[in-house]
């Protein structure tokens, strides 16, 4: 045995800790360690963060008298502050040990345990051995016993709410609570321990509450929010009080089911969690079932809410469950509701791309076997089908219909849902039969929708719905097969819902207008007039049935115009017509529709004002013309809002068809202003977007500020939360004098700049008529009727110059090119020449003068510039002059290109000229381009050595490398591969060593100091086939970048041939220029021309007529 213990120091280590439980389920801040030095002194080891496992690690050590403490009292105390305490806190056990005892232990550790709590042992591991002397290395402070009355209350609420957690019995939480109220009494606001006390009282009442003790919740959480305003981050107590409030907040909505309460608790738990360490029991607990899952389940029970409010708590709620939690399929899926809602409010294509990749991630994460799949799935399917009524693309409808039918197939017979799911396949179903025509389509979609209306028979709540829904697929049917047995059953279905639904159904205007359409229907095949009339009534009460607001009246406009236009075509009364337009306009003009849907309308009512030659054709174009506005500036992005333009049936010879009303109305002016509105929107939007600003930084800079704060967030995802005050930022700038016009569509007077130097001629191929229109340097346009040539005519053209050019590819540069000879004189006879009669004799513009080319439609594929005549003189005194003889031709996609190209004119800098070539792009990139590096070498050679000349190729001609050029020089030469995409045309790239060089880096670039580029490249200069009229190509793309003037190429280039074009021009752009000399872009176009003249014994026809001259 060890010496005597009157002389004994003892040294304790106090290792850890294990299953350390808080009687109270209180969660602690911490726990520690308190041991008793003598009479009037205690040691208190530092306090430490429970552990995941309830273990804690402490390690410190403690000299002790065996004289002043004969045994070990020991306690384990759960503390609820990690800042200042107040009091000692909860005790988690406590036990007294002799020191013999514990000294048998010798030098190893061992553990001690303490009486049990909820059935589990609380331990603890220590060490002890015998020392010679006390000295000062304890680990931690020895603290006086102070007797405080305020300590002495707090630790007794704590063992009075302990016993009432054990026990649950009332006395004890009534006592725990007067003590925890006399605490708060004595410290008032302006108290260091005031939060201490607002917390331990509120966390006594919310056991009450939990327990049904106490009814009063309210007064308990503002305990709690009072508690958390005075411990704000960076507090050590923070997120203690962050995770009480939660439990309030979550404990009333249990109860209460208040919405507030889980929103607000969702936000709070997005706070705490990155607070909470990982391996902590308050992230363990704050994480687990009922802590912040019980909040997402909360969350994922509240209605979608498409406002962006609503959407941001469900991406707060998304964050709360990283990849592998059990809840995130749910959360997602929830997500992807709220966001296709807000694009069925708003019509922006983003939200629906979000909300379909949204439900693609819930779907993977959700695998065969799990229950709720089959909604996954259907949502998914229904988000795609949405994107196919929006954009048209047959993939996303393809797609649809195979989920929905693996969700039907999760649906066997007997399945509560499986009502639900035939009806979902059977509309996409019907959805791929009015794009396809394939038969099995619709009668699978006819037989699904029987089938389900035997799922719901008379007296099935949803029987109504399945009655209409076989009744539009019948009428589907009906409208490609005209089975009168099929229309009458649409009818009888129809009827039949109608009665199913009482007069205040929310769905009943819908059969009452989908009733009016088949009456329509049977009226065009019987004209029985009862059946017009009814229809025309059905749909009045449709409308009378819905608020000015509603969003169902635009689809019942629309199906009242149908109405009145059926009557008119039988009766020919001029009153219909005029009704049906009305309804036209109504419906355009309904703020509740996505623009997608309006436009579709106006695009019908310009139609049938065509048809019906109305006075209103041109203001249903202007309408169009409004909408499509409005919609691409939803989008955030330029591809995004390409795709919105492509995605409108019928949208894309609006432009040529509203110029070509207003030449027959003789409005000329408002034909320029149309066709330049309606072309060209991914330029003249962006264009629009830039160039006024500028204007207006230096008229009014704090305005310019405002606007452009808004339009940058405007440019974000979530840029619609903004959406008023750039409205708003708008009308104050329109409000200032000179920017009335601020991003409206420009005017003729502002066109006109473009023909500032020369008269800028548009060409207009429409269905309706074919001409062109002079604007002239001033005054009034001047119409010249293309009569000899029809849309028809143009396509043809086309298409005879595509093989005319791939036919002399194949020949010898010596062989007489006879078809492209016929087709140059049919430019010059049937196009050309009747507009050259106008700029002679009506606008006696000069020999050599400069004209600007600006096709649209068809006309754009067509070399205009290489209109010839190829005949003698009468007189026999030569040859007739050819276009390029007569004048110098440019190209511009539209005026407003023009006109900004000439406005960046004003910044010029020193030149710099780099030329780009790469002949060598790749396996499986296109053939070696041979000549690329001899080209390279001849234009540093004819480039002035003023200009700062650099050359990149071969394995530095990379997109980046490529990139860098582009921005850090004035003048460019690009040597390379071109491809043009003319389906996705911001994909259109020049081929470099590593990766594509795409219209759309390029686009992204705004180089204002840019010059000139020569894109000696294939199919630089053609356009794009989808969108309405636009003119996306990479010499447009290059302009539209900060490029002024661009040399371009409308069709393949032999390299080989290229570099005698390449030397001309070159040589004719530099060959006067003196030392000290500006390096002049304007003089592109008059090089270029001179050049194609000057090689034509070495350069084949088609290899001259391929490049073009686009800008100044």
């Amino acid at each position: 045995m060890p010496g005597s213990s009157e002389s004994r120091y003892i040294r304790l280590k106090v290792i850890s800790g294990n299953n350390l439980q808080v009687p109270s389920c209180r969660i602690p801040a911490g726990i520690y360690i308190s041991i008793n030095v003598d009479s009037r002194r205690r040691w208190k080891s530092p306090i430490s963060v429970l552990s995941s496992d309830r273990s804690v690690a402490w390690g410190n050590t403690v000299t002790l008298s065996s004289h002043s403490s004969p045994a070990l009292s020991v306690e384990i105390r759960a503390s609820f502050e990690l800042g200042r305490t107040l009091g000692g806190g909860e005790v988690i056990g406590e036990l007294q040990r002799s020191w013999d005892e514990l000294l048998d232990h010798g030098d190893e550790a061992f553990d001690i345990s303490f009486p049990a709590v909820f059935g589990v042992h609380p331990s603890l591991k220590l060490k002890v051995a015998i020392v010679h002397a006390c000295d000062d290395q304890d680990d931690a402070l020895i603290d006086s016993l102070i007797d405080c009355e305020i300590a002495r209350d707090t630790d007794a609420g704590h063992a009075q709410l302990a016993a009432y957690a054990t026990s649950k019995t009332v006395s004890h939480l009534n006592d725990a609570v007067e003590h925890f109220q006399l605490v708060l009494d004595q410290c008032p606001v302006s108290h260091p321990d005031h939060a201490t006390a607002l917390t331990n009282l509120a966390w006594a009442c919310l056991q009450g509450y939990i327990r049904n003790d106490l009814e009063d919740i309210d007064s308990t959480t503002s305990l709690f929010r009072d508690a958390l305003a005075l411990r704000p981050q960076p507090h050590p107590d923070h997120p203690s009080s962050l995770y009480n409030l939660t439990q309030a907040l979550a404990r009333r909505h249990n109860k209460k089911r208040t919405a507030a309460d889980i929103r607000e608790a969702a936000q709070l738990y997005h706070e705490l969690l990155p607070l909470c360490a990982e391996g902590t029991y308050l992230r363990i607990i704050a994480a687990g079932k009922n802590g912040v899952d019980y909040v997402i389940g909360g969350c994922s029970n509240l209605p979608i809410d498409a406002s962006d409010e609503g959407i941001h708590l469900r991406r707060v709620v998304l964050e709360l469950c990283p990849l592998g939690h059990q809840l995130r399929p749910t959360v997602l899926n929830k997500l992807a509701q709220a966001v296709e809602a807000r694009f069925h409010q708003h019509g922006s294509i983003d939200d629906l791309d979000t909300s379909i990749q949204l439900g693609r991630e819930a779907v993977s994460l959700c695998p065969e076997g799990q229950a709720d799949r089959g909604i996954y799935l259907n949502n998914l399917a229904v988000s795609l089908a949405s994107r196919f009524n929006h954009q048209g693309k047959s993939n996303d409808l393809d797609e649809a219909i195979s989920l929905h039918e693996g969700a039907l197939r999760l649906c066997p017979v007997g399945h509560q849902s499986r009502d639900f799911s035939l009806d979902n396949l059977g509309d996409v179903l019907v959805k791929r039969f009015n794009k396809r025509s394939d038969i099995d389509d619709i009668t699978r979609a006819i037989s699904l929708r029987r089938e389900a209306l035997t799922l719901r028979p008379p007296g099935h709540p949803r029987r109504d719905t399945t009655l209409s829904n076989l009744a539009l697929a019948l009428h589907t049917r009906y409208g490609k097969s005209h089975v009168r047995e099929d229309l009458n059953e649409v009818i009888d279905l129809y009827r039949k819902s109608l009665r199913l639904k009482r007069l205040y159904h929310p769905e009943r205007h819908k059969t009452l207008r989908n009733l009016s359409s088949a009456l329509c229907s049977r009226f065009t095949q019987t004209q029985k007039n009862e059946d017009v009339e009814e229809a025309i009534t059905l749909c009045q009460e449709s409308l009378a049935a819905l608020s000015s607001l509603h969003p169902g009246r635009c689809l019942s406009y629309r199906w009242l115009q149908e109405a009145y236009l059926s009557r008119y075509q039988s009766l020919h009364d001029p009153a219909d017509l005029s009704l049906a337009i009305e309804n036209f306009r109504l419906a355009s003009r309904h703020p509740t529709q996505g623009f997608p849907r309006r436009i579709e309308v106006a695009i019908s009512w310009a139609l049938r004002a065509e048809v019906y030659q109305h006075e209103s054709a041109l203001e249903a174009y202007q309408m169009c013309f409004e909408l499509f506005d409005g919609h691409v500036m939803t989008r955030s992005s330029v591809v995004s809002r390409r795709e919105a333009a492509a995605a409108v049936r019928g949208a894309r010879s609006l432009p040529v068809d509203a110029a070509s009303c207003a030449i027959r109305r003789d409005n000329i002016r408002l034909a320029v202003e149309l066709v330049e509105q309606g072309r060209g929107q991914q330029w003249s939007q962006a264009s629009r977007l830039r160039t006024p600003v500028e204007e207006l930084e230096s008229a009014n800079p704090k305005l310019a500020c405002n606007y452009l704060k808004a339009a940058a967030d405007r440019e974000a995802t979530e840029y619609r939360i903004l959406t008023r005050q750039w409205e708003a930022a708008v009308a104050e700038i329109r409000g200032l004098p000179a920017f009335s016009r601020f991003l409206l569509p420009p005017s003729y007077e502002d066109l006109q700049a473009a023909a500032r130097q020369g008269p800028v001629i548009v060409f207009i191929a429409s269905q309706y008529s074919c001409s062109a229109i002079i604007v002239p340097t001033s005054g009034d346009p001047h119409h010249v009727p293309l009569l000899s040539v029809t849309l028809a005519d143009l396509t043809n053209l086309k298409d005879r110059f595509t093989r005319a050019i791939r036919d002399s590819s194949r020949m010898n540069p010596g062989e007489s090119r006879t078809d492209l000879i016929v087709l140059s004189r049919i430019i010059w006879d049937q196009i050309m020449l009747p507009i050259v009669n106008v700029l002679e004799h009506v606008l006696k513009l000069k020999r050599r003068s400069r004209i600007w080319l600006c096709p649209t439609a068809a006309f754009t594929s067509i070399p205009l510039h290489a209109a010839h005549p190829f005949q003698t003189k009468a007189d026999r005194s030569g040859k007739e002059p050819c276009l390029e003889d007569l004048y110098i031709c440019s190209y511009t996609p539209t005026l407003s290109a023009l006109i900004r190209s000439r406005q960046l004119m004003k910044k010029r800098v020193p030149a710099s000229f780099v030329a780009i070539g790469q002949g060598q792009p790749g396996a499986g990139k296109g053939k070696a381009l041979l000549a690329v590096d001899s080209e390279l070498e001849l234009v540093h050679k004819l480039v002035p050595a003023t200009a700062n000349r650099t050359t990149i190729s071969g394995d530095a001609a990379t997109r980046a490398g490529a990139l860098e050029a582009l921005q850090q020089n004035t003048w460019v030469h690009l040597a390379c591969h071109g491809k043009q995409d003319p389906k996705q045309p911001y994909d259109s790239h020049f081929v470099m060593r590593d990766e594509h060089l795409t219209l759309l880096d390029i686009m992204e670039r705004h180089l204002p100091q840019a010059e000139f580029a020569f894109l000696s490249a294939c199919h630089t200069a053609v356009g794009d086939e989808e969108t309405p009229d636009e003119v996306i190509h990479l010499a447009a793309g290059i302009q539209f970048s900060g490029f002024k003037s661009v040399v371009g190429t409308l069709w393949e280039v032999d390299d080989s041939v290229a570099k005698h074009v390449v030397e001309a021009f070159y040589g004719y752009m530099f060959g006067d220029l003196k030392d000290g000399g500006v390096m002049d872009c304007t003089k592109a176009a008059w090089a270029l021309n001179c050049a194609t003249h000057a090689v034509k014994t070495k350069v084949p026809l088609e290899q001259r007529m391929v490049f073009v001259h686009i800008g100044v």
